[in-house]
């Protein structure tokens, strides 16, 4: 009976890992698939569709600026009150920012309104997710069995593919059973009232969770942090730099191989929408076997060995994107480099915390990644775009140069690793 209690609450601390990053992604890539097909003519002035597009993905930069804020608040509330609490918390800020943009008019109705209030609704989605992913990481790493915190911890960035596949899939079966007329419409905005359902599903999970041993452990000896921050900063700042660092490569492998390469493929290639969406979603499961990899492989030899020989040929996947993308294999192309974006992100679930105490262990890493989610991808459909106006290769060498400066972030905290 014992054993048969401990497997369900250790599908239950996994499920509530993994359904509530998968949901709060799903919300975060339906934004960045309107970003690419929808936003653009219909909340800017028309300009040019170059010009509308860059306007759209600058509000999808919004939230990357928000995740830290996020971050902050939630991290802060993670370490003193707990991890359950905090998590319910952020995936409620997350599901209404997105149901509210199914509401929204655009530009030919309300004018600059229209924008203002998109970009609002994008910073509260960043908000709530800037303190999910540090939470859901803990819950599961907090949670493991010695010699499987790599494999626990693999399950939050396996909500990313996850909540993808949930994304796309239904645009593209939107697309494929709706007119165009009514696909910009209103078609766009079902999968935003859809996440209302979503939010139910991943609460009724997490308020079946209790505390992490790690936590109350740090209640049982004594008070928690009255200040997480200020410690992080000050105990472990080279830490939370070299986390920052090396969690750039991900981020922007992942905005070339999704938002970017969408817009790219959809204009400048030509392809049809359901067409490159079809690409998206088979290259997505590349990334989802880079993470359950990264996983196996990580409690074998240890995360930080994974990430480096991720990011390695990650450089490497960088020179061939270009020239995959040019002879018209963006299946190729994109399945190779969500490989390895899987590889360079999947370990981050276990190796993040790692590097912080229990006490302070929601603050840094929930800021270590959403702050690389700012360098790594705020701007990167932005620049990508811009780039590939002289040429696609240097959109593969832009990723190329993220993944050696992610090989510098691991070199600075290696052997910093620790679990208490």
């Amino acid at each position: 009976m014992a054993q048969a209690a401990d497997k369900a609450s250790t599908r239950r601390i996994l499920g509530a890992s993994l359904s509530g990053t998968a949901i709060e992604f799903y919300d975060f890539y339906i934004y960045s698939t309107a970003a690419a097909l929808v936003f653009g003519p219909l909340f800017f002035p028309g300009a040019s569709p170059q010009a509308q597009l860059l306007s759209s993905y600058a509000t999808y930069a919004v939230a990357f600026v928000a995740r830290p804020i996020g971050a902050l608040a939630f991290g802060h509330v993670g370490d003193r009150i707990g991890r359950k609490a905090t998590l319910v918390a952020s995936l409620m800020i997350m599901g209404v920012s997105t149901m509210l943009i199914a509401f929204l008019p655009g530009y030919g109705a309300i004018g600059w309104a229209a924008p203002l209030l998109l970009t609002l609704l994008r910073f509260g989605q960043g908000i709530g997710l800037g303190g999910e992913w540090g939470g859901a990481a803990l819950l599961a790493v907090e949670n493991a069995p010695p010699g499987w915190k790599m494999r626990y911890g693999m399950f939050p960035p396996l909500g990313a593919p996850l909540g993808f596949l949930l994304a796309n899939g239904l645009f593209l079966i939107l697309g494929l059973f709706m007119a165009e007329d009514d696909f910009l419409d209103w078609g766009w905005r079902v999968p935003f009232l859809l996440s209302a359902v979503l939010i139910a599903v991943g609460l009724w999970v997490r308020l079946k969770i209790t505390e992490t041993p790690a936590f109350q452990a740090v209640l049982d000896e004594g008070p928690p942090s009255r200040a997480p921050l200020k410690e992080v900063l000050r105990d472990h700042g080279g830490s939370l730099f070299g986390a920052v660092v090396t969690g750039i490569a991900c981020f922007v492998i992942f905005n070339i191989a999704t938002v970017f390469a969408l817009g790219y493929g959809t204009t400048a290639q030509g392809f049809g929408r359901e067409t490159f969406l079809a690409i998206q979603l088979g290259s997505i499961l590349f990334m989802a076997a880079g993470i359950v990899t990264s996983g196996y492989w990580g409690d074998a030899r240890g995360a930080g060995h994974v990430l480096r020989w991720g990011c390695v040929i990650g450089v490497a996947a960088g020179a061939a994107f270009g020239p995959l993308m040019s002879a018209g294999h963006p299946l190729a192309a994109l399945s190779l480099i969500l490989f390895v974006m899987g590889l360079v992100y999947g370990p981050l679930g276990g190796w993040l915390p790692s590097l912080f105490p229990a006490r302070v262990r929601y603050t840094g890493t929930s800021i270590a990644f959403n702050a690389a989610g700012i360098f790594g991808g705020a701007f990167t459909p932005y620049v990508a775009q811009t780039l590939s106006a002289y040429s696609i290769n240097y959109v593969g060498y832009y990723m190329s140069a993220a993944c050696i400066l992610s090989l510098i972030g691991l070199a600075l905290v290696r052997g910093r690793e620790q679990f208490n």
